[in-house]
């Protein structure tokens, strides 16, 4: 779908160069002189590199759909990490690096999104909390306020997270995959 160059807005992806690039950020320009462009910083999905450009309001851009499909994740077995498709049961392997740091956060049986462009997984969604178990953390100092004294703590999965004063080994909480914060300690509902 070809869209003006002054339509392309962040999180648009766009076919340019040859390649697929997602936009981060963008800004409509009016100089004094001459016309108006947008100002757009792009990323490859492909490679990850960074562009800045500029698109015309009389240019067009391909914007490129992407293909959203939900999987469940199966097992991991060294840098492969195996997903099965929820409709079809088809499995995808896909390595360990695609998904990143984040690739800690799986559980068997969890459901992710997985995009796709043209039958070639470029991105994947994990949900926007996981629930973990404390492994190890520091004892709680009696007298010890919660104003914002956290504590280092590991948690079953061997991420380490931020925890206040009052949590303790044992204890389940829920910590945000995207920048693996604690957002709460869990109940018998997030389990």
């Amino acid at each position: 779908m070809k869209i003006n160059g002054n339509a392309v807005r962040i999180g648009n992806v766009v076919q340019h160069d040859n390649s697929l690039w997602v936009v981060v950020k963008t800004a409509a320009v009016k100089p004094g002189k001459g016309g108006a462009f947008n100002q757009v910083e792009m990323k490859n999905l492909l490679n990850g590199s960074k562009l800045n450009t500029r698109f015309r309001a009389d240019e067009m851009v391909e914007r490129v759909r992407l293909e959203q499909r939900e999987h469940t994740f199966l097992f991991a077995s060294d840098d492969m990490l195996t997903f099965m498709d929820a409709e079809t049961y088809e499995q995808i392997e896909l390595q360990r690096d695609f998904v990143g740091d984040r690739a800690a956060f799986l559980q068997d049986g969890m459901v992710v999104t997985v995009e796709f462009h043209e039958e070639t997984p470029i991105g994947i969604s994990l949900p926007e909390h996981v629930t973990l178990t404390i492994e190890e953390t520091e004892p709680t100092i009696k007298g010890q306020t919660a104003s914002s004294s956290y504590k280092p703590a590991m948690c079953d999965n061997g991420v380490r997270v931020m925890v206040p004063p009052f949590v303790d080994v044992g204890d389940a909480i829920v910590v945000a995959t995207e920048d693996t914060s604690y957002v709460k300690r869990a109940d018998s509902a997030d389990a």
